[in-house]
Order: C-alpha cells, then sequence, then structure tokens
C-alpha cells in the first residue's frame, strides 16, 4: 500500500452532459485516480479522448454527475459554487496554453491577483508576488504589461501567478501548446524545477507524447475511460 499523502482522489467518476434528454452524452465512464503530494503526474489522450472534461473536474470548473472527489482532504460533494470558488483558489494553481493574463495590468499585478480574492493584505501581496516573479525569472520585467513580454515570458508570468497562493497542486494545460519548441522547453525546466525543488504537486494535461515522457507517471485516457498508466523518464 502506497503511504504517500493523495493530493487528488477521483473515485468512479462520471460525467454526463444533457442529462435525460434524447441527446444525452457520457463522457467519463467511472473514471478512478489517485494523484500523490509532489508528483509530477501527465495526462494523455487524443481529441476527444475526454482530457478536457476530466481537467474542469479536477479543477473544479465543472463538478461530476456521479462519484467522489477529495483534493487535499476536503470532499468537495456538494459543496455550493461560492465554496468551490473558495476551494479553488487555495488548492488549484492554473496554467493555460492561452496565460490568461489580464491584458492593462503589469506582471507583478497579475500574480497578486489570486492573493487580492484570497484577501491577502497588501504589502504581503506585492511581497509574495515579487518572490514568485524572482523565482521564476521575471524579476526584472515585473513592471511590463503582458503586451510587451515574450509568449514564454507570459508563460512564466502565469507560472508565478499559479503558485503564488501555495496551492495544492499546479494543474497545466497544454502549457507549451502555443510556444516554439526552444521557448516551451524552458517552461518544461521551469516545471520540473518547482516540482524537484519546491516539491510541487503538477498535474500536466497533454497531447504531446515527448513532454508526458518527461513526468513521474503517465495516464491515458480513450474514450472517457483510463486505458493505461506506467511510469515516465521523470520517475527516480
Amino acid at each position: 500500500m502506497d503511504s504517500r499523502k493523495v493530493v487528488i482522489h477521483l473515485s468512479n467518476i462520471y460525467k454526463r452532459f444533457y442529462i435525460g434528454k434524447p441527446n444525452e452524452l457520457e463522457i467519463l465512464h467511472g473514471v478512478s485516480l489517485d494523484v500523490y503530494d509532489g508528483e509530477f503526474l501527465a495526462i494523455v489522450g487524443a481529441s476527444g479522448s475526454g482530457k478536457t472534461t476530466m481537467m474542469n473536474l479536477i479543477g473544479l470548473l465543472d463538478r461530476p454527475t456521479e462519484g467522489e472527489y477529495i483534493i487535499d482532504g476536503v470532499n468537495v460533494d456538494g459543496a455550493s459554487d461560492k465554496e468551490l470558488s473558495v476551494i479553488r483558489n487555495r488548492k488549484i494553481g492554473f496554467v493555460f496554453q492561452t496565460y490568461n493574463l489580464v491584458s492593462k495590468t503589469t506582471a507583478l499585478k497579475n500574480v497578486e491577483l489570486p492573493m487580492l480574492y484570497a484577501e491577502v493584505p497588501r504589502k504581503e501581496r506585492t511581497e509574495r508576488a515579487k518572490a514568485m516573479l524572482e523565482l521564476v525569472g521575471m524579476g526584472d520585467r515585473m513592471k511590463h504589461l503582458p503586451e510587451e513580454l515574450s509568449g514564454g515570458q507570459k508563460q512564466r508570468v502565469a507560472i508565478a501567478r499559479a503558485m503564488v497562493n501555495e496551492p495544492a497542486i499546479i494543474l497545466a494545460d497544454e502549457p507549451t501548446g502555443a510556444l516554439d519548441s526552444v521557448t516551451g522547453r524552458t517552461v518544461m525546466d521551469l516545471f520540473h524545477k518547482l516540482n524537484k525543488e519546491e516539491g510541487k504537486t503538477i498535474v500536466l494535461i497533454t497531447h504531446s507524447p515527448e513532454l508526458a515522457e518527461e513526468t513521474d507517471r503517465i495516464i491515458t485516457l480513450k474514450d472517457g475511460n483510463i486505458i493505461g498508466e506506467r511510469a515516465g523518464k521523470g520517475k527516480s
């Protein structure tokens, strides 16, 4: 039996849309998965495999139709939308392919945003945001607007923002998808640094077998089912 702390526990998760209608559609068919503290996990699958649906459920952007989800010891079943929002803000750091930065706001203020929602005092917000930007190598760009940054720099700001509330997990959805190969390599190296040196639990959603191979464990989805699980090359 594995003695490591489980930070994500999905048990027999089903997700259906248009419930009770002639066009009812079941996307996930009883998926179960545990993700452990400090693990770097990849979820891979072709378009239509259920990756996005699974990401939305893990990220509390949607609710399962059936099944149990416990994140960092919190069972989210029955939580209100407001409670889910609070859990999401405290437990999950998101990194998206499209960065999702606020355009007319500096890198520093973008990183401060999650702490604003968490009602962290201004002085502490600024100090923590600066520290995170330094950690991702963006300390000299903190006063720049997103339009003044390259794609790789924007993604590093997004990663700093994802980490600033000390979440239980970082959920990265195709984080290198909009980047060239060299810049994408820089971003993946940063994820490895955060995982190995900072002990961050990272869930990487990707269609790239090469990127998945770099992680500790690879989960393969097909047609809404987990059809494979194996160690990646990142497993020590």
